[in-house]
């Protein structure tokens, strides 16, 4: 960032950095440069354009903007993540031989960097500015490993005083082997445990290895898969956030730190070009389930609906009308 100043809560900026036209670079080690006294996240992307051409723009959505500057995407054109921190996660350092390919050969040419900056009271004193960011160590030597980030994610709403499961799936498509390596999880304050499992279905019954499963209210870094998980073609990626709320109202997932999100990241490797899909979003409770309704309208008819679920991640739902009737009777009430 280049000396910004957020002027209220929940405001997140976007700056972006052109990459040369003319070299292909390998990307292979990520060091933050931010505490989270500053800023509450940061998500760097490769962009095939910016979203804006301002040196900073406002770029979250329904979240708080700075008037004094234009607002847009964070991307235009194709886009993915690429790296993600939080809660004062260390250095990531890429296993050997792989790394992120950016730049001439690839649909990445630029990076942008997104901020998001929960609380602003360092920022009132008129003279601290901030320069949050990421430093890339990168070669311009070809690597035989590419890297790749599948980004998993819900809507949905969290009951009060409840538990709530929110839960995505994504199924792979592409006749690849995909390598996971790391992982990461992203909640909000609700958050108590958030995991990521590979299903394959094999002789009548769906069978569920663990990828990576941590508490999302730990340094938010990017943690080793401990096992040799692989994935190829019509395995299915499962992600689950267990969400406990002492609140009195609904929670909806959302982009301030009042609001809550589900994400679960894993970083692979693969031989050739990462997987062309690189996320899933489902709608979340209490609309869609591993176990009871699809991800997403577009696979309505054909999503393999997830059963034999492991006794201890069965998933205690909460039901939609009941859900309708809290939210119409707060709106009676107020």
């Amino acid at each position: 960032m280049p000396r910004v100043v957020p002027p209220q809560p929940e405001t997140y900026f976007c700056t972006s950095l052109k990459l040369e036209e003319d070299k292909d670079l390998y990307v292979v080690s990520f060091e933050p440069n931010a505490t989270m006294e500053t800023a509450h996240h940061m998500l760097l992307y490769g962009c095939e354009l910016p979203g804006l051409t301002e040196a900073v723009w406002n770029c979250g959505d329904m979240a708080n903007r700075d008037p004094a500057k234009r607002t847009g995407p964070v991307c235009r054109g194709r886009s993915q993540v690429i790296y993600a921190w939080a809660k004062n996660a260390p250095k990531l350092v890429l296993p050997k031989g792989v790394a992120f390919h950016l730049g001439k050969n690839t649909d990445v040419k630029y990076l942008t960097l997104q901020v998001h900056y929960a609380d602003v009271s360092l920022f009132k004193d008129g003279k601290t500015k901030d320069d949050s960011g990421v430093f890339l160590t990168y070669t311009e030597t070809p690597q035989p490993k590419s890297a790749g980030v599948l980004l998993m994610g819900t809507g949905g709403y969290i009951f009060p005083y409840s538990q709530a499961h929110m839960e995505t799936a994504c199924d792979i498509a592409e006749d690849k082997l995909i390598h996971p390596f790391a992982f990461r999880t992203h909640t909000h304050a609700l958050g108590e445990v958030v995991s990521g499992w590979r299903v394959r279905y094999a002789g009548g019954q769906y069978q569920w290895t663990l990828i990576g499963k941590m508490n999302p209210q730990l340094p938010q870094m990017f943690y080793p898969v401990l096992d040799n998980v692989t994935l190829s073609r019509g395995d299915v990626v499962a992600a689950r956030c267990t969400m406990s709320s002492h609140r009195a109202r609904v929670t909806k997932v959302g982009a301030t730190a009042r609001d809550e999100m589900c994400n679960f990241y894993m970083m692979y490797w693969t031989e050739g070009t990462p997987l062309a899909r690189s996320s899933c979003f489902s709608w979340g409770p209490p609309f869609s389930y591993w176990h009871r309704l699809p991800m997403g309208l577009l696979r309505l008819f054909s999503y393999p609906w997830l059963s034999q679920i492991p006794d201890e991640n069965r998933a205690s739902t909460i039901d939609g009308e009941e859900l309708r009737s809290y939210l119409f009777g707060r709106m009676r009430n107020d």
